[in-house]
């Protein structure tokens, strides 16, 4: 029997880079998706609603503040909210992120997104979101030291915060490019204290994977790996294997769709599984994916993520 046809892509209300069209950073959480849209056109009500229902559902408030925030005209839009209702700690919180994201785009000053966040802070001190935003500042401006420092101050308000482990194990993976294929480096140690650490159903199980994918990006970047995944045996190694193994175990056990960014934790999966060879592995992965592709970890080093995503699903899918 052959297998069935893969689902279509779907396409992203992003713009100005190569896997903007085919991207779209909302997942499968169609209602954010349509807020952002909503806010994009100035009418933010829509995430005062969506934000308040959300919670201290910390990882979810995260995913949706961040997407929010890279919303069109977000933080404009958002400064309304705050002078019709100046108590809204959502409002804050969407500000300190919207500001980030326009120091990351080069449309805003560092400093007034700092002071943005702290403003968050202060109006909602339990709520890691805005720490996140300046996680998210200082895993491309700051040092090392502060990274660190932002990182213990997300998980001291929530100790399995998803993004903030994925941005932790990201930094973390450039440490000592020239070092090759160290099966010690910190990142490994990091990620596998993660995944100890985390609650049996945590989807943190996976962050080995991505410390390994993250690791590839680097080493790839400073040629001291193939730039093409497939040439390169930094997936076929018996560390490589034994994490794979794992991660997928727990993914048979312990997957849902509950968690907003699942679809990141399944592309970095998949990505792995096909570069080991596992193909019938790497299908019931990228069925699962449907039409939500991220960027990472398909775009490593240096490549177009959606024609990589497509070329590795339609020969998983072929194969299987």
């Amino acid at each position: 029997m052959s297998p069935p046809p893969p689902p279509p892509l779907g396409r992203s209300r992003r713009r100005g880079s190569r896997s903007g069209q085919f991207f779209d950073p909302a997942l499968d959480d169609a209602r954010l998706g349509a807020v952002r849209d909503q806010l994009a056109q100035g009418r933010w009500s829509e995430a005062r609603t969506l934000l308040a229902e959300t919670g201290d559902d910390w990882d979810r408030r995260g995913h949706r503040v961040v997407v929010l925030a890279r919303a069109s005209g977000a933080a404009a839009w958002t400064r309304d909210w705050l002078l019709a209702e100046p108590e809204s700690a959502d409002a804050a919180t969407l500000l300190a992120c919207a500001t980030v994201v326009g120091v990351l785009r080069g449309k805003e000053k560092e400093q007034r997104a700092r002071d943005a966040c702290r403003d968050a802070i202060r109006r909602a001190p339990a709520d890691p979101t805005p720490w996140l935003g300046l996680l998210l500042l200082a895993r491309t401006l700051g040092t090392e030291e502060e990274t660190s420092q932002l990182f213990d101050e997300v998980r001291t308000r929530h100790p399995d915060h998803h993004h903030a482990h994925h941005l932790m194990a990201a930094r973390l993976a450039e440490r000592h490019p020239d070092a090759g294929q160290d099966p010690l480096h910190e990142v490994y140690d990091f990620a596998a204290w993660a995944a100890e650490q985390a609650p049996a159903d945590s989807p943190l199980a996976i962050l080995p994977v991505v410390a390994h994918a993250e690791r590839y990006r680097v080493l790839a970047s400073a040629g001291q790996e193939p730039g093409n995944p497939a040439a390169s045996a930094h997936w076929t190694g018996r560390r490589a294997r034994q994490v794979l193994k794992t991660a997928f175990d727990w993914w048979l056990e312990w997957e849902s769709e509950e968690h907003p960014r699942g679809r990141v934790d399944l592309n970095f999966l998949a990505h792995a599984q096909f570069h080991d060879g596992r193909f019938a592995e790497a299908a019931a992965l990228f069925q699962r994916i449907g039409p939500h592709i991220t960027p990472a970890p398909w775009s490593y080093p240096d490549r177009d993520p959606h024609k990589a995503f497509l070329a590795a699903r339609n020969a998983a899918l072929g194969s299987a």
